[in-house]
């Protein structure tokens, strides 16, 4: 298993980070990284979504949408 990442985008106080992994089939799992705060008061919370995609970048693509979705509805993960 192997893990990629894409570019992460800083919307005001949080980080958020678009990542996929490689499953032993072959294909792409994408999840996501919200982070906020600095040093030791660092929260960060990843979530993995269901779908299964054919190529990294269409995770990554999938991961970034649901992040954006997130910002504008931060109870959609919950």
């Amino acid at each position: 298993m192997s893990s990629l990442s894409s570019l992460p985008f800083t919307v005001g106080k949080f980080l958020i980070t678009p990542l996929t992994r490689s499953d032993a089939a072959g294909r792409f799992v994408a999840s996501l990284s919200i982070r906020r705060g600095q040093g030791t008061q660092t929260h960060d919370r990843v979530y993995t979504f269901k779908p299964e995609f054919n190529n990294k970048d269409s995770a990554l693509t999938y991961a970034a949408a649901q992040g954006r979705y997130w910002l504008l509805n931060p109870a959609s993960l919950t």
